[in-house]
């Protein structure tokens, strides 16, 4: 527990970037589910199975096969985690003047396409955008616009289709699988592969389970596996779904490319087996992965969020609807009408819930989009949100009771900041240091 007098003092010393506040000074943390979860008796029993070997252990051969078995995909590549599978994927398949297209960006994601030479283009459906609109799969790819970029640009520009299963800066909106079924017509129409950033394609399978027709009798297991086999490869923080603290890998299905990754793993992660990872972490990943698929899990987990989301609709709190799988997010905009998005109202709002109860939360609107790479201003999203970002296994109903009344009492007060002035922007992915100061 903390004082005001503390919270201000940390949040002045971390330049109002809940990044860069010490962790023994948060009371709740929900500022990303990344590494964050609690691991089973079941996964720290696997720890102490840790072959160590260098080269060949066992534990790298039990991940590949539960990753076959789970997601479908022929060949692993272990990384050290997420981002490191992205810069993989980017280096390998990517060449300067390429175009990504992509049911909305995400942060990493994007710089590394980005740094590989490419440009990112949205073909998300319109109401991704819209915090209000109840569509159920809000992650959906919209047909026609991604079909203009492919008549536009070509399978020779055109490395690969970024598909998110669920869409984080949309809200954790998912795909659904008529969807992605039809995606994957059109992208063998085009000789184009899909890429699946399947961090959270686990949650992604239970939207489906319970919102699409004809999939309400199927288990998360074997929807996961559907969903899968109509991509061509995948990229894997193992931090989320996999319920694990470190750890990621790159998947593919085509030989070649698979080849190319591992000769560039061994260069920025590891040996080929290892990637980066402790046989224990491998061993830990695999065994997570066997319990995120579990139905009942992803009930629970999943109706954690819900609880919190809902209670903040019951109390009028504006949230992004439909309720997300990971995280509730708020709409700042609305919080703060009257704010110029140049005075970063989502990280303001994130400022204000630590200051109220050392609830630690994460911007999620102009900040972490960034700046276009070649004029160099601003990216300016429509959408502006605060991500209160659920851990699996970690907190409690009354946690989720104590910060929706932080929420509401943000909401209620009627005296509004004035916003933030960013007094220092780092190169890359600004919204990890970048520092801020108040404005007024």
């Amino acid at each position: 527990m903390t004082t005001p007098e503390m919270r201000r003092s940390a949040l002045e010393q971390a330049g109002y970037n809940t990044f860069l506040i010490r962790s023994e000074d948060v009371y709740i943390d929900l500022l990303t589910d990344s590494g964050t979860s609690a691991m089973s008796d079941y996964q720290w029993a696997g720890m102490m199975l840790g072959d160590e070997a260098y080269a060949g252990s066992r534990n790298y051969y039990n991940l590949e096969n539960t990753v076959r078995k789970y997601y479908g995909y022929k060949h692993l590549i272990p990384t050290h985690q997420g981002r490191g599978a992205e810069h993989i994927l980017s280096q390998i398949s990517t060449k300067p003047g390429d175009v990504v297209p992509g049911n909305m960006y995400f942060t990493t994601t994007r710089y590394h396409q980005e740094h590989a030479g490419a440009k990112f283009v949205d073909v998300i459906i319109d109401e991704a955008h819209d915090p209000t609109a109840l569509h159920p799969f809000k992650g959906n790819v919209n047909l026609n616009k991604l079909e203009a970029v492919c008549k536009e640009y070509g399978k020779d520009r055109i490395p690969y289709l970024s598909l998110a299963a669920t869409v984080n800066m949309a809200g954790g909106q998912p795909v659904s699988m008529e969807n992605v079924r039809q995606v994957r017509k059109l992208c063998d129409k085009y000789e184009i592969p899909i890429m699946l950033d399947a961090t959270r394609a686990v949650e992604n399978a239970y939207f489906i389970q319970q919102r699409e027709e004809g999939y309400s009798h199927k288990s998360v297991e074997d929807i996961l596996k559907e969903f899968c086999s109509y991509t061509d490869g995948g990229t894997m923080s193992g931090k989320k779904d996999p319920l694990v603290n470190i750890g990621g890998w790159l998947s593919l299905n085509d030989d070649g490319l698979a080849e190319k990754a591992r000769n560039m793993v061994v260069v920025y992660e590891g040996l080929h087996t290892y990637g980066g990872m402790s046989g224990r972490d491998m061993e830990a990943m695999a065994r997570g992965i066997e319990e995120s698929v579990e139905d009942d899990h992803m009930r629970a987990r999943i109706g954690q969020v819900e609880y919190l989301g809902e209670l903040l609709l019951e109390w009028g709190i504006p949230i992004v609807q439909p309720i997300g799988g990971h995280a509730v997010y708020l709409d700042a905009r609305r919080f703060y009408p009257d704010m110029a998005q140049d005075q970063f109202p989502a990280q303001t709002l994130a400022a204000e819930l630590y200051l109220d109860s050392g609830v630690r939360a994460m911007e999620r609107g102009i900040v972490s989009a960034g700046r276009d790479v070649v004029t160099g201003k601003n990216h300016y999203p429509k959408l502006e949100l605060v991500r209160l970002t659920i851990p699996r296994r970690v907190y409690t109903q009354a946690h989720m009771d104590v910060t929706a009344e932080s929420v509401l009492n943000v909401y209620s007060n009627p005296k509004k900041p004035k916003g933030l002035q960013m007094v220092y922007e780092p190169e890359y992915l600004r919204f990890f240091q970048a520092r801020f100061t108040p404005l007024g």
